[in-house]
C-alpha cells in the first residue's frame, strides 16, 4: 500500500514543508513495500494468537513514547515525544504512550501522573478512533509495560523449555569476570549446561519466593564469545523483593529492560521502535529475541524492527535523572519544575511553550550521528520565533526609579490631573484591541535610564536631554536627587506641550531616545523572577565533573516590579512581552495566590548569554 499523495497545491506544499530524514524515509518505503499491510489488531495488546482474531490493524504505522516512570520528562524527552507522535500522525498512524513500569523500586505514581500530564500539555493525545467495529470512539492507547508480565513470564518459560535460557547461581562478581571484556571472550557459566526440565524447575521456585533476593538470574543462552557483550547470555529476569505500584506484591522476580521491551513492542504491533543510540549495541538482542518468539508461535511476523537516532544534548543543563533528583533533595532548586529545572514540567513553569518545544525538537535534526550538542540559545529562539507573533504586550519597570515631572500642573491644571494614554496590545494585529493606562505627575522608569553623565552613545535620561515617555509625552531631564550613597532616588524632568504620541505635534520635537515607563498612579506591584541557566558550563558533568562546583550563583534574581494595570486581568500561564525587556509568563503557582502577580522571566528579547 502506498502513501496518499497529496491532491492539491496547499497539500503539495505542506507535504513539502515536512522534515525529511532517514526515519521519514524508512517508513515511506516500508508503506509502499506493505511490510506491515497484513498485520492485525486485536483491538489490545495481546500475543500472536489474538492479533490474528482482529481485522487488518486500521493504523498504517505504530510507534511508542516509552519512558520509565521513576522522575519527570526533560528536554531531551520532548525530541522523542515530537518524533514519535508526529511519525504516527504524518503517517496515518497510531502513537502509544507506554510506561515502562519493570523497576520497581524506583517508580512512582506521582511519575506517571507527572508524564500523562507532560504529554498531553505538549498536544500529542494519545486517544485515536481506530477501532473499526466502534467509529468515531476515541480508543485509549495508553499502557504499561507491568500489565504485560505474565506473557514475559510464558515467554521466559518457552525459551527454557526450547534451550535458550537458563538459570545462573553464580555471584555478581562470577558473572563479571566470566562476561570478558572488548578484547577477551566470556566463558560459559556452570550452569548453562543444565537440562530445560531442571532450569524450568529452578526458574519456578524463582517466581514462588524460594531463593532470596541475588540468589539467582534467567539468562538468555546465546554466545559467551560474541564480539557483541551485549549477547553474552544476558540477564532476562532477576530476584528481587519489592511492592510494584501497578502489580504491587504479585511478583518477586522482574523482567530486565532489554528484554521486556522488544516484548513490550511486539505485543502493541508497533512497528517502528524509535530509540536512541545508546540502545544500538541491543538491537541484534533485541531482533535474537523477536525470532525466538516467531519461532515459537508467540509472536507474529514480521516483528517491530528497532531504529536509532542521536539524542538531543542541549548545553548548560544535566539530564540525569539521578542528578535532577540531587539537585531536588539537596534543595539547590525548588522542585522538579523549579523554572531553571530542563525537565518540562520546569520549562512550563518557566513560560516556554509547547510550539516553541516542538519547532526546537524539529530544528535539532533527526540523524544517526551522535555527539553533537545543541546551544540553548536555540531553545530561547525557537520560543522567540513562536511567542513574537502571539504575544500581547506590556510595560513593565523592572528596577524603578521615581520620575517626577514638575511643570504637571502647570500644563494640565492640576498635580492630581491623569493624562489617558493607549497603546496596542500587539502592533501587527490591530485586531486584539488597545491597553489603557494613565500617566500623571509621578512616573516609574527604569534605573538604568538616568544617568548623571552620560556614556557614549546614550541617549536617555541625562540632564538636559530629552527623551520621549513611550505612548506617552516628550520630556526634558532637569537633573536628580541622591541618596546616602550618591546613587538617584529621584530624576526630575518637565513636559514639553503638545508632543503626546497620536497627536498631530507628536513629532514637533525631535529625539534620539525613548523609554518606557509606569504610571505610580495606576502601575501595580509584582515580583518578578529574572532566570537564567541553571549552569555556568556548556557541558555541567563533563569528563566526570561534579556537577554542583558549576552551579550558576546568578540563575535567579528576583526583583520587585511596576507594571501597568492591563496585566492585573493575567491568569497564570499567560504570556507577555514586556517591552524591552524580553518574553515574561505568569507564574503557574505562584501568581494570583493571595493576589499576588508574579511573572517569571523566560527569555530576553535577543540572545545576551556570556556577553
Amino acid at each position: 500500500m502506498s502513501s496518499p499523495k497529496p491532491t492539491n497545491a496547499a497539500a503539495l506544499a505542506a507535504e513539502a514543508a515536512k522534515p525529511n530524514n532517514f526515519l521519514r524515509q524508512i517508513i515511506e518505503q516500508d508503506l509502499a513495500q506493505g511490510t506491515y499491510a497484513q498485520r492485525h489488531w486485536g483491538g489490545a495488546p495481546g500475543d500472536g494468537a489474538s492479533q490474528q482474531t482482529g481485522p487488518l490493524d486500521p493504523a498504517r504505522i505504530r510507534t511508542r513514547f516509552p519512558p520509565e516512570p521513576n522522575g519527570y520528562l526533560h528536554i531531551g524527552h520532548a525530541k522523542s515525544i515530537w518524533l514519535n507522535f508526529s511519525l504516527a500522525k504524518d503517517f496515518g498512524g497510531v502513537c502509544h504512550l507506554r510506561f515502562d513500569d519493570t523497576n520497581p523500586e524506583k517508580e512512582e505514581q506521582e511519575y506517571v501522573d507527572s508524564i500523562r500530564d507532560t504529554v498531553r500539555w505538549l498536544g500529542w493525545d494519545h486517544h485515536f478512533a481506530d477501532d473499526p467495529a466502534r467509529p468515531g470512539v476515541a480508543q485509549p492507547h495508553e499502557y504499561f509495560a507491568s500489565d504485560y508480565f505474565d506473557f514475559m513470564y510464558r515467554a521466559a518459560e518457552y525459551l527454557i523449555e526450547s534451550g535458550h535460557a537458563y538459570v545462573d547461581e553464580q555471584t555478581p562478581e562470577q558473572m563479571r569476570a566470566t562476561r570478558g571484556d572488548f578484547g577477551t571472550p566470556g566463558t560459559n557459566s556452570p550452569f548453562r549446561s543444565r537440562t530445560p526440565a531442571d532450569n524450568l524447575a529452578r526458574f519456578r521456585q524463582m517466581r514462588d519466593g524460594q531463593l532470596p533476593d541475588g540468589a539467582a538470574v534467567l539468562r538468555a543462552k546465546i554466545d559467551m564469545a560474541s564480539p557483541n557483550i551485549n549477547l553474552r547470555d544476558p540477564t532476562l529476569y532477576r530476584i528481587r523483593r519489592a511492592t510494584h505500584h501497578n502489580t504491587g506484591d504479585k511478583w518477586c522476580i522482574y523482567p530486565m529492560y532489554t528484554f521486556a521491551h522488544p516484548i513490550e513492542d511486539a505485543l502493541e504491533q508497533v512497528t517502528h521502535s524509535i530509540c536512541t543510540l545508546e540502545f544500538e549495541d541491543q538491537r541484534p538482542f533485541y531482533d535474537w529475541l523477536m525470532a525466538r518468539l516467531c519461532e515459537g508461535g508467540l509472536l507474529v511476523a514480521p516483528p517491530p524492527h528497532q531504529y536509532e537516532f542521536a539524542r538531543l544534548n542541549v548545553t548548560h543543563v544535566i539530564t540525569s535523572k539521578r542528578k535532577l533528583r540531587q539537585l531536588v533533595e539537596e534543595a539547590h532548586v525548588t522542585g522538579w519544575d523549579d523554572p531553571r529545572m530542563p525537565t518540562l514540567a520546569g520549562l512550563r513553569r518557566r513560560g516556554y511553550t509547547p510550539d516553541a518545544l516542538r519547532l526546537f525538537a524539529e530544528r535539532s535534526g533527526v540523524t544517526k550521528t551522535g555527539g553533537a550538542w545543541t546551544d540553548y540559545a536555540a531553545l530561547d529562539a525557537a520560543l522567540r520565533d513562536t511567542l513574537d507573533p502571539v504575544a500581547p504586550r506590556a510595560m513593565a519597570v523592572l528596577e524603578p526609579l521615581k520620575l517626577v515631572i514638575t511643570n504637571w500642573a502647570e500644563v494640565f491644571g492640576s498635580d492630581d490631573h491623569l493624562e489617558p494614554c493607549t497603546a496596542p496590545v500587539h502592533p501587527h494585529h490591530p485586531e486584539m484591541g488597545q491597553r489603557q493606562f494613565s500617566m500623571g505627575k509621578e512616573v516609574w522608569i527604569e534605573r538604568t535610564d538616568y544617568e548623571e553623565v552620560p556614556p557614549k552613545g546614550f541617549f536617555r535620561l541625562f540632564p538636559g536631554n530629552n527623551v520621549r515617555l513611550k505612548y506617552g509625552y516628550v520630556i526634558q531631564c532637569t537633573g536628580a536627587t541622591k541618596d546616602e550613597a550618591g546613587r538617584a532616588s529621584q530624576v526630575s524632568a518637565v513636559l514639553i506641550k503638545d508632543t503626546k504620541s497620536g497627536t498631530p505635534g507628536a513629532d514637533s520635537v525631535k529625539v534620539k531616545g525613548v523609554i518606557t515607563w509606569v504610571g505610580a498612579a495606576d502601575g501595580l506591584s509584582a515580583t518578578v523572577h529574572l532566570y537564567d541557566r541553571l549552569f555556568t558550563e556548556e557541558q555541567p558533568d563533563a569528563g566526570g565533573r561534579d556537577f554542583l562546583t558549576v552551579l550558576n550563583p546568578n540563575s535567579l534574581n528576583t526583583v520587585q516590579a511596576i507594571v501597568e494595570p492591563s496585566l492585573a486581568a493575567a491568569q497564570p500561564e499567560d504570556r507577555f512581552q514586556f517591552e524591552r525587556h524580553g518574553y515574561f509568563v505568569a507564574d503557574r503557582r505562584e501568581h494570583q495566590a493571595g493576589d499576588k502577580l508574579v511573572f517569571n522571566r523566560i527569555a530576553g528579547l535577543k540572545d545576551s548569554w556570556g556577553k
